[in-house]
């Protein structure tokens, strides 16, 4: 069905609108009794819109920022759907899929938390975890499969799951799994299902793509819409500190203690960054893990949960935790690069300022960073506040790229040092024996060795072998004396 002919809902925007009760969306008991002792009375936008259409089994296709609590509003009426029968064996009645693990297994925690008056089962297929095991658990049934696509797709071909018993399909994250390419196994999985199916589609932003996915996928569909897509939540206050490049790391340790910070996620582009910025922090004191997707998953699932418990205090990542990474009360978050791509702002900081609360959000650039900056301004519509960080020397945009070859860190070429000049010519050989220490006359091959081959000076125990540019391998040099000896102590000393 076309887009166009999508009925659009948005909810009224005015502050004097009655906000509905949970009680009011046709949940059962059991999930009502949940939703209140885990504290709920009042859903949010997205899910008092969602839930009820999800409820009458129309697919349905979610656009609401990050922190808007989208994961509630597929997961209750889902419950809610499934509570009524059971499943069989290796046939899952319902599949949840998710870009990145961390998000997989948050979307369990929930099904957890909201389900547990409920006799449902569900099972997480992950990468980094046996797969022996989760056959295992598959052959027992499950009601709720929640996974990422290429586990889901290994675990297909091996013969250990069908899903032609699936008939409730969620596909979270839309806009982030064509971020990482994930779209032509999204693609693959979608005919592995029959076509008779209810679809729950959910995206952050809502790119041209995203609309002819949901127009591949969906089928009469109900659109959902709560904010305006890449929006940067009013709880949030954010600034910008402009400073060169090796400045970047001291702005960050006087803005993390400076703040009134109780825990802080920090962005890195890189990965390789992500852990020279962790070493450093740990090494000024500070109580930081790394988090990004070349880690063992057990790794990663040990640091993120130290860094919920409060056992760390910052957490630096990648963008693998930029996506609904839920991390209550977090305080501050810092992106010590902009991001490339301006919607991963809107990602990044909305791990903060949730669920009503005021968060904070500082970026650091560098001079030559003014395009990503200004991106990220057209997109939310608002300018990013600039900031000074006291005793670090503020910068300004620069209008010439960067210089090229410069590695990150890495002084100006006026201020390195210069390269160390060619060593001076050597002595004939006739001239260094004679100032050399008098000692017994070297072997006849060692006399007879041709010119070409480089001079040697002995003195005393330390051995230095020059002439091919600097020291060579021990193993090249011929021996001193034919007789074996005892190693003596000192062979420590030798420059070779």
């Amino acid at each position: 069905m076309p887009i166009s002919d999508i009925e659009i809902v948005t909810p009224p925007e005015t502050e004097d609108a009655p906000q509905p009760l949970f009680s009011e969306l046709g949940l059962s008991a059991p999930i009502q009794q949940a939703i209140e002792e885990m504290g709920y009375r009042h859903p949010t936008p997205i899910q008092a819109q969602a839930i009820p259409y999800v409820l009458m089994g129309r697919d349905v296709l979610g656009v609401a920022q990050t922190g808007t609590g989208k994961t509630a509003s597929f997961t209750l009426p889902m419950l809610e759907i499934l509570s009524g029968s059971r499943a069989r064996a290796r046939m899952p009645r319902s599949l949840i899929l998710e870009p990145t693990r961390e998000l997989a297994l948050q979307v369990a925690e929930n099904f957890v938390n909201y389900g547990k008056h409920l006799k449902l089962t569900h099972a997480l297929l992950i990468g980094g975890e046996s797969m022996a095991e989760q056959k295992e658990v598959l052959n027992r049934g499950v009601d709720v499969l929640i996974a990422t696509p290429g586990r889901l797709i290994d675990l297909f071909e091996r013969g250990w799951l069908l899903l032609t018993q699936t008939k409730l399909l969620v596909i979270d994250e839309a806009d982030r799994m064509l971020d990482m390419g994930f779209i032509p196994d999204i693609e693959k999985i979608v005919s592995m299902l029959s076509p008779l199916r209810q679809t729950l589609f959910f995206s952050a932003t809502m790119a041209p793509e995203i609309r002819r996915l949901a127009d591949m996928f969906l089928h009469n569909p109900k659109e959902i819409t709560v904010s305006r897509p890449s929006s940067v939540a009013s709880t949030i206050e954010t600034g910008l500190v402009i400073v060169e490049e090796d400045d970047k790391r001291r702005a960050l340790r006087k803005l993390l203690r400076e703040s009134d910070m109780q825990n802080a996620i920090v962005f890195c582009n890189r990965k390789r960054d992500v852990d020279v910025l962790c070493k450093s922090l740990i090494k000024h004191g500070f109580s930081a893990g790394a988090l990004h997707g070349d880690l063992p998953q057990s790794v990663r699932f040990s640091t993120l949960e130290a860094f919920k418990s409060g056992e760390l205090k910052i957490l630096v990542c990648s963008d693998i935790a930029a996506r609904g990474i839920d991390i209550g009360g977090l305080s501050h978050v810092f992106n010590f690069d902009l991001p490339f791509h301006a919607e991963d702002y809107v990602h990044r900081i909305g791990r903060t300022g949730r669920a009503g609360r005021t968060g904070h959000a500082y970026s650091l650039a560098t001079p030559y960073e003014q395009p990503l900056a200004e991106a990220i301004e057209k997109l939310t519509g608002k300018p990013i506040t600039r900031l000074e960080v006291k005793g670090i020397d503020q910068a300004e945009w620069s209008d010439e790229p960067r210089p090229r070859g410069r590695k990150r860190g890495a002084k100006p070429a006026e201020q390195r040092t210069a390269a160390p000049a060619a060593p001076a010519p050597r002595k004939p050989a006739a001239e260094s024996r004679k100032a050399a220490t008098p000692a017994a006359p070297p072997p006849a091959r060692r006399a007879a060795a041709p010119a070409a081959t480089p001079a040697r000076e002995d003195h005393g125990n330390d051995r230095v072998q020059t002439g091919f540019g600097g020291d060579i391998p021990a193993f090249m040099l011929l021996p001193r004396r034919t007789t074996p000896v005892v190693p003596a102590p000192e062979d420590e000393n030798r420059s070779d």
